[in-house]
């Protein structure tokens, strides 16, 4: 038999289903019940020194990407993501928006000339447009303002095109002319993702580079010149453009009022976000690496060392980060030459100060945790710092936490002060905390859990049938796992873990609380997260007694899976949900806005993965659906071209045959999924081993046995 070692894992999980219906027995009932003892509010943590409050509420704009001020007046610029750049003044009441420009074609920054009050030129970075279809150039353009317009507006005609390069997914985006004068440009891979060109580590296209131009002495009959100490000016093949390389997707820079050189967010791919400082010939990696971890380590590296970011986020606290600047103002003097910048995905703000001769960060801080989609930051003349939120298309800015006037009540640091439950001791839950149940538990190393959802007073969900619910602020799901001490005997079975997500001002935050010995009570852990080794009883170990160690996840960690691909919410779902009639229940007890769409029958449901009866490709859909999808799905983070979602087909998944982009595992000829031979397949193996490599990358200490029978099977099955 091929699949050896796993064949004990069923009478693991038929324990699990026979044990589930006693750690949830009840069903929701028929006519709701309110949670009113929630004391889930707030935050264990001090609040951060910062927070974005609006600026300009008068003025929304749809999906802003860019915003500064003009450098001749009090007006500001922002662009759309849609190609339309409009001009507003920030004391007008009726919140006017005057068009200056309109691309026809997707934007996303620009930026004036230093001698824009003499001569009227702005640069704007245009990259395709999604309306049309085919092969698009990205271009930086030099557009010309109507003399005497007011408001102002483009002179008609005045485009001049400066460069073009290949389009792509990943387009970079910004053109700045730097403190020496010439024109620099941040261009992205311009692939979907994982570098498929091939072009990151090329010094012979203008794909993820920094360019170097000079437009204001072009060659003649060019719209610019090389200039003269440009590092591969003399490189054979290279293109005399470039300044620097290996860039994924520079998604905003500027330069550093000290040394002139650019400081660059760049946007990661698999688990890491990058703040690099660039300078002359510097190689960052992209994509032989990500940061300061390998990404395709056997990749041909270019011409020049790598360069090492200056700052990196791993995905569990920054899934897109959005550069910014070395603030310079005298609003935050505290905060004067310390560069800002931000994420999109989770809309935080941190802050360092870097020492140039030392090449150290001396300070570095968070400020702000926010709910805005940072596009982009701007600077005001008067000292402000503005950003732009890309999902409501409002301003705002960053301004100092107020003093607060009363004291907030402590967020709860035992679990028996959440609200949750009447008695902790018998795990009794409180009224109006509702159990449920999921037809494809996601593997949590062997553990039982009791499942339950609470909303505070009158929330309510908007259901639907093929999306992720929307849920009110103050919702709350909760998962308390429990262990066997001794294997195979279900009275040794202990609680060790009470996992909760909390919504609140439209965030999702993770807390976990760990119980005591005793099993009275559970205690908050830090934010940091812990692991705790317990040691259980199995005949099957040496010596009877096997370690198993168990990790509670920092409040970072736990985002990482319920991330905004996710949809925040893991089980909570249609398909999941849809089992014994619990939907309806749901819905006749007033937890929905909205009814039903369609009858329960009609609706989706999850296959059990483990049912012999089912359709293996549905069991094995579902499976990668539950365990693996909250990455390998479209801007999930996983660092891969997988589509490991549920509603992608699977010969549409890109497994099948397909070869790993990273490591082979040693594998000769290696595929992720090799019909026919598990064993030669890089998806398996992954999810077959621990430590390094492993799948999933955190949260697991011990192989998913059932699971990996089931994938075994499936590959074994597949036509060669």
């Amino acid at each position: 038999m091929k699949f050896s070692g796993i064949s004990c894992a069923l009478a693991v999980f038929a324990l699990a289903l026979l044990t589930q219906a006693d750690l949830s027995k009840a069903q929701p009932s028929a006519s709701r019940v309110k949670w009113t003892t929630s004391r889930l509010a707030g935050s264990p943590e001090p609040p951060f020194p910062y927070r974005l409050v609006r600026a300009f509420p008068q003025f929304k704009f749809k999906e802003p990407v860019f915003i500064a001020q003009d450098p001749t007046s009090d007006r500001f610029f922002i662009a759309q993501y849609d190609g339309k750049i409009y001009s507003f003044l920030p004391s007008d009441p009726s919140g006017r928006q005057d068009l200056f420009l309109d691309m026809n074609r997707g934007v996303s920054a620009f930026s004036f000339h230093p001698k824009y009050k003499e001569n009227g030129y702005m640069f704007v970075f245009s990259h395709t447009d999604p309306k049309i279809k085919g092969d698009q150039p990205s271009r930086v353009s030099r557009f010309e303002l109507e003399t005497g317009s007011n408001p102002p507006r483009v002179k008609p005609g005045s485009e001049k095109i400066i460069i073009e390069w290949p389009g792509g997914g990943h387009n970079g985006g910004e053109a700045i002319v730097g403190p020496d004068g010439y024109l620099y440009i941040a261009t992205g891979d311009s692939t979907g993702g994982s570098d498929k060109k091939e072009t990151g580590q090329g010094v012979d296209d203008l794909l993820s580079v920094m360019i170097r131009i000079d437009v204001d002495h072009p060659d003649p009959g060019k719209a610019y010149s090389i200039p003269k100490d440009n590092p591969f000016i003399n490189t054979p093949g290279a293109r005399p453009e470039i300044w620097a390389y290996g860039f994924r997707n520079p998604w905003r820079f500027s330069f550093d009022p000290v040394t002139g050189q650019p400081w660059v967010g760049d946007v990661g791919q698999d688990i890491w976000e990058m703040i690099e400082l660039v300078h002359k010939g510097s190689n960052h990696g992209w994509s032989v690496r990500e940061g300061n971890h390998p990404f395709h380590p056997n990749a041909k590296v270019g011409p020049t060392p790598f360069t090492p970011p200056i700052v990196e986020h791993h995905h569990t606290e920054c899934r897109s980060i959005t550069g910014g600047y070395v603030y310079q103002g005298n609003k935050f003097p505290e905060l004067r030459g310390a560069y800002i910048y931000g994420d999109y995905e989770y809309g935080k703000l941190w802050a360092f100060r870097y020492d140039h001769k030392a090449r150290k960060i001396t300070w570095h801080k968070e400020l702000a945790d926010t709910i805005v989609k940072i596009a982009s930051f701007g600077v005001g003349r008067d000292g402000s710092y503005y950003a732009v939120d890309y999902n409501t298309g409002e301003i705002y800015e960053l301004d100092r936490r107020p003093k607060e006037r009363e004291a907030r009540p402590p967020f709860p640091r035992k679990l028996s002060e959440t609200g949750l439950f009447t008695s902790v001791r018998d795990h009794k839950i409180a009224p109006g905390v509702m159990p449920y149940e999921i037809n494809a538990p996601f593997w949590s190393d062997g553990a039982l859990k009791a499942r339950y959802f609470a909303l505070p007073g009158d929330a309510q969900i908007e259901f639907a049938a093929d999306k992720p619910w929307k849920w009110d602020d103050g919702a709350v799901t909760v998962k308390s796992f429990q262990l066997e001490m001794e294997q195979g005997n279900p009275a040794s079975r202990r609680y060790i873990e009470t996992r909760i997500v909390l919504k609140q001002d439209d965030h999702w935050v993770g807390y976990t609380y760990l119980w005591n010995d005793a099993q009275t009570d559970a205690e908050l852990v830090g934010a940091a997260g812990i692991d705790k080794t317990y040691k259980i009883r199995d005949a099957s170990a040496p010596g009877g007694i096997r370690k198993q160690v168990w990790h509670y996840p920092s409040r970072n960690e736990c985002m990482f899976c319920h991330s905004r691909a996710a949809s925040f919410v893991l089980g909570l779902s249609t398909p999941q949900m849809n089992r014994d009639g619990q939907l309806t229940k749901l819905a006749n007890a007033g937890i929905f806005k909205n009814k039903l769409e369609k009858p329960e029958s009609d609706l989706p449901a999850y296959p059990n993965p483990f049912d012999p009866k089912a359709d293996i490709n549905a069991r094995v859909k579902t499976y990668f659906e539950v365990n693996c999808a909250m990455c390998h799905v479209s801007d999930g983070g996983g660092n891969s071209q997988m589509e490991l979602g549920y509603g992608t087909p699977i010969e549409k998944a890109k497994v099948i045959g397909e070869k790993p982009m990273h490591e082979d595992l040693g594998i000769s000829d290696a595929r992720l999924v090799t019909p026919g031979d598990p064993h030669r397949s890089v998806l398996y193996r992954r999810i077959t081993r621990r430590g390094e490599k492993q799948m999933p990358p955190v949260g697991s200490n011990v192989v998913d046995q059932n699971g990996a029978r089931l994938v075994a099977e499936w590959i074994a099955q597949l036509p060669e």
